[in-house]
């Protein structure tokens, strides 16, 4: 039908940015290109970030780090020791740490190939800079054990 009203204008509204924070967090990948770009894009949200490529090199990072992680972005399949490894050794000296999994592989791919078990956080690869930022604020936000899902 004809409308003598003008249009309205439309406007175009950005998507909130996740809220940063000023927690530390440990980025566990042996993909150096992801490894990089995770630690930027955390560390201009204002986190504290540490980075190893692969699980024993952050054993030994740990182990020289005085302060408290919050949060440790691992991925599932790595070299020489595997995330969920890892996360269960990291988890002796830091109890309360929250661990975020991720990996090119869906979840329901490893949680079926017993990689991980269900109810765990997970964002799959490949992810935008704002999914990311987004499931790191909401893993160290969730109640203990809620498990969350960051599927791109």
């Amino acid at each position: 039908p004809a409308v003598d009203a003008p249009t309205s204008e439309h406007r175009v509204v950005a998507a909130p940015t996740p809220a940063g924070g000023t927690e530390t967090i440990l980025i566990v990948e042996d993909e150096a290109a992801l490894r990089s770009v995770a630690g930027r894009v955390l560390q201009r949200a204002g986190y504290t970030v540490l980075t190893a490529e692969r699980g024993d090199e952050a054993l030994r990072l740990l182990a020289r780090h005085s302060g408290v992680v919050h949060l440790m972005l691992t991925d599932v399949v790595m070299p020489g020791m595997s995330g969920r490894v890892l996360a269960a050794r990291v988890a002796e000296r830091f109890p309360a740490i929250r661990i975020l999994y991720t990996s090119g592989y869906s979840d329901d791919a490893i949680v079926q190939q017993g990689m991980l078990e269900p109810g765990i956080h997970f964002i799959a690869k490949p992810y935008t800079i704002d999914e990311l930022a987004r499931a790191v604020r909401d893993v160290l936000d969730a109640p203990p054990g809620a498990g969350t899902r960051h599927n791109s």
